[in-house]
This record gives C-alpha cells, structure tokens and sequence, in this order.
C-alpha cells in the first residue's frame, strides 16, 4: 500500500474517531432536551402508537409545523431495530457524518489536486461548536445540512458532465430537504445553482464552453419539479386525510404565512454577525483561520473558491434579512466556511506564539467562567442546577486548553487537530459538567415515569400552559395531559376530583409551604405534580402569575 493511500486511511480514522467521540459523549452524558427534542420524539411516538404514518399528530391534533421525514426515519428504525431509546438519538448523527463524507467529495471535485483540503474542511466541521451540537440534536436542522450538501455536490457532478446523475441528486436533495423541513431547502441550493455563470467562470475556457445555460437552467427548474412533485405525493393525501385546516397549515401556513410573519423584525439585521464566534467556537479566534481565508479570497479567480462564496454569501445576507432567526439556520452553509479554510490552509506558514496562545486563552476564559457560574448564581440566580455545575469541569477546560496549545509545536495538521480537539474538549464539558450535572432539569425521565403510572391507574392529568408533548415519549404515555391555564384548574378538578395537574414554578411564585406529590427542576423552572388539595392550598397564596412553558422557535 502507497504511502498516499495510508495517509489517507489515517485522515479517515481520524475523522471517525472524533464523530464517535462526539456522539458517544452526548448519547451517556444526557436525554432528550426539552422542549423541542422532546416534542418532536413524541410527535413520532404518537405514530408509532396510532399506526398512522401519514399525518403527524401531537397532543390529538394534527401537527403541520415540520413535515414527516425526521419522524418516517424514527419509526423505520424502531421497526427495525425495535422501540427503543437511543435510535432518534443516533440519527442525525448518521446524518452528520454522512455530510462529512460528501463534503469530502466537494473538495475532491473542486481541487482534485489537493486531497487534503476535504480532511481539513472535516475537521473544522467537527470542532465548531454549532456543527458539533447539532450532530447529536434530535431536530431537523443536520437533515437539512444533508441534503443541501448533497445538492451542492449534485450540481458539481452535472457541471462536470454527469448530467443525468447530477440533476438527479439535485433533485433528491431537494425533495429530501423538503420532506424534512420544507421550503428553506429551496433558499438553502437555488442560489448556488442560479449564479453558475459567476463560479463557473473561475474554470478553464474549455470546460466554460460546454456549459449551455438555457439547459442549466432548465435542468434547475425540472429538479425543482421534479422535488416538489415528491414532496407533494404525501402532501396531497396528507392534506384530504388531515382535513381542511391541515391542508391551509401545510399548503400556506408553512410558506407565505411564515414568510409574512417572518419579515416582523423581531431580530435585527446583523444579528448573525456577534452569533458568528459562538457558531464557529474556536475557529474564529484561531488566528490562522483568518490567514487561511485570505489566501483564499486571494485565489477567489479559482471556480471552487467561487462556489464556496456563492454557497455561503447569498444564504447569508438573506437569512440576515429574514428577522426570525436562530444560529442553526445557517448550519447548512457552514461547509462552505470550512471549504474555503481548507484552501488556503496549505499556504498558512509557521505559527507564532499569539497563534497558540489565544485559542488557548478563549478556553481557560470559557473554562474560568464554568468554575465561576456557581457562585455567581448565589448570587443572581439563574436555575436551581446551576450550583450543581462540578469545579473538575472548568478546571479540566482550563488545563486541557493549556495543553492542547502547548503540545502543538510548528505542526501544521498537529495545530488544526488540536484545535479541533479544543472545541471538542469545550463541548464535552457541556454536556459532562453541565448538561449531566443538570439531571433532572433538562431530563424528563423521572416525571413522565411518574405520571405513566398515574395514567396506567387511570388518573386524569392536565398540564398549567401550552403542553409540548415533553412527557409522552419518555414516559411511553399513549394520552397527552390536558392543557389548561390557571382558570380553569377548579372546573377541572371539579369534573376530575382524583386528577393531578403539572405545573411549573419560579421564584416570582415559589410553592412556599406546600409539598407536591412529585416535583423536580425543570430548566430553570421547577415541575410540580399537585393534587386538587395542594392546589387548593397552593392558590390560596398571593396571587403571581404562573410561569407558563414558553413557545419554541420551530
């Protein structure tokens, strides 16, 4: 076996090594998180129970705020492998690796000279803090990423002269992206494809010549099509089985109204930028990475150069002017970034001492600030769990920051591997130090178990606010609480005399004397589980209104 070749085997187990560390640290360390893992799970759960694939439903109603696909995947795996806890946690992580691979295949067609650039790009993916959360977060956001790779890597094929297989994938990337999330696949690969011309134009003159525009175009729209069409032969059923307000959520509510709505304002526009160092933790306080992406925009006449811009600028001023945001919107095009780093990687020259010592010093600062938290929250408080946060966690942060930084040396790929291993090192400590220390605040485990065996003894149960569904699949329940607001508890119990009711306390309202049947910390609320008596006794107190679980940003 050539020298090249076991390089390159090295560079794969490397990349391996780090996802399994990664997934295996969040799958021990923490169950699903409420409100948005929770609820999406159950919303599978609720299909898995009524045997009905065809409409997701949550809580007894239809439920059109994400299409099925993320749901369809959990339940093919609980079909083949049985019902089971750890499945919904392990599929976007399936999904995550496979958009390390394609990215790899990107570089490999954008600079088939360079075989290093997709083993670089891997590895900034995976020691980003947002790419290294969402590899493990049961939500549809690394679908998305998947599938916009996989578009992206598709219209590369067909401008290479695969045509047929190119526009192919084009379109399964778009139907994929839009069975899991809907149209922001379309705002995710349409701009890529729509300025060919420009990114095409960093190519030889020969390989320009062959491009015919009126089909390249024409071969955009039938993908999207062709997309749609698939998209549609579930919505079509879905929507005369769901019934007419089904249809107006899935037809309208989940594009123009959205859209509508979205353009509110409710987050300025530069939003993303002060986000970017928090996305993008640590790379963007390694020095380097800046040196590296100079040198690519100075190689910006190359098409791969082009194409990474054209992937990542137009999906970023737009999600920019979109006012509701949220940092993983943009989590499909940070391969882009990482594309772009990787290219000029190979012209970053030797390090300096600031080089080593501000990634190092942005760890034990973040590291400083975890031994910190606890004592803060005497203080001003912040949840319940805060004071449970173990000094070994911030410590192990600081000195392993230290280390990482001191080891390196003038090694190149020893430097980017170990910064790599510093934002992997940052993100364990947040779910070991954190996250499981934590444990019943953002663990749903011992209340839906508790009030599974209310249900199974056929008590009645109502929850205070909006019910997400954060009960049902952890505690296997196959009925949702009754969702009520504080008014119109005494009906309830009138009409329940046996029944319990949740309800979440702060310290605007705490339970003063009174012990509920069960309670736990509930982020940073508190969770009780009242009879009628407790609540009796309970809403004899002066009067604070109750804190009502918030809407998510689905």
């Amino acid at each position: 076996m050539s020298h090249p070749q076991i390089q390159s085997q090295q560079m794969q187990l490397h990349i391996v090594l780090f996802w399994l560390v990664l997934v295996s640290v969040s799958l021990f360390s923490r169950s699903y998180l409420p409100i948005d893992e929770t609820r999406y799970v159950t919303v599978a759960w609720n299909m898995f129970l009524n045997h009905d694939f065809l409409v997701p439903y949550l809580n007894g109603e239809t439920y059109s705020h994400k299409p099925p696909l993320l749901f369809w995947l959990m339940n093919l795996g609980w079909a083949v492998f049985g019902m089971n806890n750890w499945w919904p946690r392990l599929l976007p992580s399936i999904f995550a690796l496979g958009a390390l691979l394609m990215t790899q295949k990107i570089a490999m067609r954008l600079w088939p000279d360079r075989p290093q650039i997709g083993y670089v790009a891997s590895l900034i993916l995976l020691g980003s803090g947002m790419w290294a959360v969402f590899t493990t977060a049961t939500m549809f956001d690394m679908l998305v990423t998947f599938f916009t790779i996989w578009g992206a890597l598709g219209l590369l094929i067909a401008w290479q002269g695969e045509a047929k297989k190119g526009w192919a994938f084009v379109a399964l990337a778009i139907a994929g992206g839009l069975l899991a999330k809907g149209p922001t696949i379309l705002l995710q690969i349409l701009p890529l494809a729509v300025l060919a011309p420009w990114w095409m134009k960093g190519a030889s003159k020969q390989s320009s010549s062959k491009l015919n525009l009126r089909h390249w175009y024409f071969s955009i729209l039938l993908a999207v099509i062709v997309g749609a069409l698939i998209l549609l032969a579930w919505a079509i059923p879905a929507g005369l089985y769901g019934g007419p307000k089904y249809q107006h959520e899935i037809f309208w509510g989940q594009t123009a109204d959205r859209m509508v709505k979205s353009f509110a304002h409710r987050r300025p526009i530069y939003w993303y930028l002060p986000m970017l160092p928090v996305m993008l933790f640590p790379w963007l306080f390694t020095l380097p990475i800046w040196r590296s992406l100079a040198k690519a925009f100075r190689s910006a006449h190359e098409s791969g150069v082009l194409f990474c811009l054209a992937w990542f600028i137009p999906v970023f001023i737009a999600f920019s002017f979109i006012s509701g945001k949220q940092p993983h919107y943009l989590l499909p095009i940070i391969p882009a970034f990482a594309l772009l780093v990787a290219r000029g990687w190979d012209e970053v020259d030797d390090f300096s001492w600031l080089d080593k010592t501000l990634p190092a010093l942005v760890g034990v600062i973040v590291g400083i600030c975890l031994l910190a938290l606890p004592t803060y929250n005497q203080h001003h408080y912040l949840a319940p769990w805060i004071g449970l946060i173990p000094v070994w966690a911030g410590a192990v942060l600081v000195l392993g920051s230290v280390f990482l930084m001191v080891s390196v040396g003038n090694h190149k790929a020893r430097y980017l591997q170990h910064v790599a291993l510093l934002g992997l090192l940052a993100i364990s400590m947040l779910y070991l130090g954190v996250i499981r220390p934590a444990g019943a605040a953002y663990d749903m485990t011992k209340i839906s178990h508790h009030l599974k065996n209310l249900q199974d003894q056929q008590i009645p149960l109502a929850n205070i606010g909006k019910y997400h569904g954060q009960f049902n699949f952890v505690g296997k329940m196959v009925k949702s609480p009754d969702a009520l607001n504080e008014g119109q508890l005494d009906a309830w119990f009138n009409a329940h005399p046996n029944g319990r009711v949740v309800m979440y306390f702060d310290k605007a309202r705490p339970l003063g004397d009174v012990v509920p049947e069960y309670q736990q910390p509930y982020r940073a609320l508190i969770a009780g589980v009242l009879t009628q008596s407790q609540w009796q006794a309970w809403s004899k107190q002066p009067h604070v209104p109750l804190a009502f679980e918030a809407d998510s940003n689905e």
